[in-house]
This record gives structure tokens, sequence and C-alpha cells, in this order.
């Protein structure tokens, strides 16, 4: 196919203090052996120097810096929108701590073409070791209030996923026309699964790629001590707006039995996490009232 007839890929990195992993990360990018791609750095104000160390190793990047930290949704939304007002055809989302194979946009690419319908597709992602799996498929505990990251493969084709994950999420731009971009209630967490729910509930697939591979070097959990503030803020406002009408019902009395749990703890085993969960019910009140 002549290059001027093929697709055009954008790949937004979200960056924040990423000095570790993002030359990785972009080295990775422009080794793809899919050469109609652009890449946008969107910086959440780090304080690390990896933007400006970014800049100065792969200056034929687009960078967007934000003035402060807005978060998961907000910027990748910057980047998201960058792309679309350049004629993206297709936007891969990826963290700034992964790292892609060469042939990983093609192979995602090439399933996107194959079907007769958009799809949120996700390569299969694996830990930093290359062996164990990271996320292959995602499910969602709707009684739990819990998302869960499948372990294994269930097939060498594509298959379907209940959500797909934020990490490395290559999105037709068709789906943006009919359902938007992120929801930027989400600061942090559940804003993938949200966009993943909206989706499907639009007619889109949510697929798994087990041939496109992303290696994930794991930042998250040890650098952000706040991580279990914005699971409980984020997961209370995801199931409040997805779950349907039985499950709300019964969610309604499953979240006053955690309060009334979280009260206990507070009073009787006080801990950081105790009091971190409690001013997560207390802001998500603010959330659902704005």
């Amino acid at each position: 196919m002549p290059e001027a007839f093929q697709p055009t890929i954008f790949v937004i990195v979200l960056n924040y203090n990423g000095n570790e992993t993002i030359l990785n990360c972009l080295s990775s990018i422009y080794q793809s052996d899919y050469l109609k791609f652009e890449v946008v750095l969107v910086d959440n104000d780090s304080q690390d120097g990896s933007f400006e160390l970014a800049k100065k190793n792969f200056s034929r990047a687009h960078f967007i810096k934000s003035p402060e930290n807005i978060g998961f949704a907000r910027g990748n939304n910057l980047g998201i929108r960058f792309a679309l007002e350049k004629f993206a055809d297709y936007v891969l989302v990826l963290n700034n701590d992964a790292y892609l194979e060469k042939n990983t946009l093609s192979k995602l690419l090439s399933l996107a073409q194959s079907r007769n319908k958009s799809a949120i597709i996700n390569p299969l992602i694996l830990n930093e070791n290359g062996q164990d799996i990271w996320f292959a498929g995602g499910t969602i505990q709707w009684l739990k209030m819990k998302t869960l990251h499948l372990k294994k493969v269930i097939s060498n084709n594509p298959y379907q996923t209940q959500y797909c994950t934020g990490c490395a999420m290559f999105i037709d731009k068709e789906i943006f026309k009919k359902i938007g971009l992120f929801d930027e209630r989400y600061f942090l967490y559940y804003e993938d699964a949200d966009f993943s729910v909206r989706a499907k509930k639009a007619g889109f697939n949510l697929l798994i790629c087990p041939s496109a591979k992303v290696t994930h070097f794991e930042q998250s959990t040890t650098k952000n001590n706040s991580k279990t503030y914005w699971l409980v803020l984020s997961g209370m406002l995801f199931f409040s707006l997805n779950a349907n009408f039985s499950q709300r019902i019964w969610l309604f009395g499953y979240i006053k039995l955690r309060k009334i749990k979280n009260l206990y703890a507070l009073a009787f085993k006080p801990s950081a996490t105790a009091t971190k969960v409690r001013k997560a019910y207390s802001d998500f009140k603010k959330i659902k009232a704005s």
C-alpha cells in the first residue's frame, strides 16, 4: 500500500516524572516497523527533568506541557485533541513506563483494519521481566466494585475483553467522534474502564490482540503514595455512573457496609490507609454534587 494511503497513528505519551523510563519508551516507538506515526508527549508538570530530557533526545515529537498535574484523563485528552486536529486515524494512548516491540503498531493496525466494526484494542501487556503477564484482558466485578486483570491468554487469536487498560490503548478515531474523550472527572484510575464501557454501550468492540506485545515497567505502585485514595474515589465514580439499576440497588447497601467498616477502622485500628479511604468517601460526595 502506498504510504499516502496508509492510516496515520498518533501515539500519546503522558509523562509525569518519568526520567527512569521515558527515553526507553520513546525509543521503542521510533523503532517501530510501521512508519506513518506521530508522537505527542504531554507532560503533567514533571519536576525531575524528564520533559527536558525527552525534548533533547526526541526533537521530532510534538510536546505539550501542562502548568500543573491535571491527571490521566485530562492530560491524555490534551494529546488526543491535538491528534484529532492533525487528522489522526488511530490513537495509541501509551504509558511513559511502557515499551513497544518493533511490530506492535503494525499488528494493532492490522487487527483494527480487519474488523467490520471499530474497536478499542489492547496488546498483550507483559511485566518488566518480559515473561509474566500484566494484562491479558479485564473483567468487571460489578457486585464487588472491582476491576481485575486477566493473567493468562485466552486464545492465540484476538478475543473480547470486558474493558481495556489505558496502559496501551489503541483507539479508532470514529470512537472519539461517537462517545467523546476520557471523562475528566477521573483524575487517576478507572478512566480507561469508563471509556471502555461507554464504547461498548455505543456498539464498539473491546479486543485483546495477543500477537502484539508491550512490556510495562510499572512505576505507579512505588511512586504513588495516594493510590488507595484514588482507587476508592475513582471506583465510586465509575460504579455510580455505569452500574445498571439492579446493580445500583445492591451497591447502595454494599457501600454502606464499606463505610461502616471504615469508621470501625478509624475508631479502633487507625491507619493512614483508613484515613485516605475516609477522605475518598467524603470527596466523592463533592463530585456527585458538582
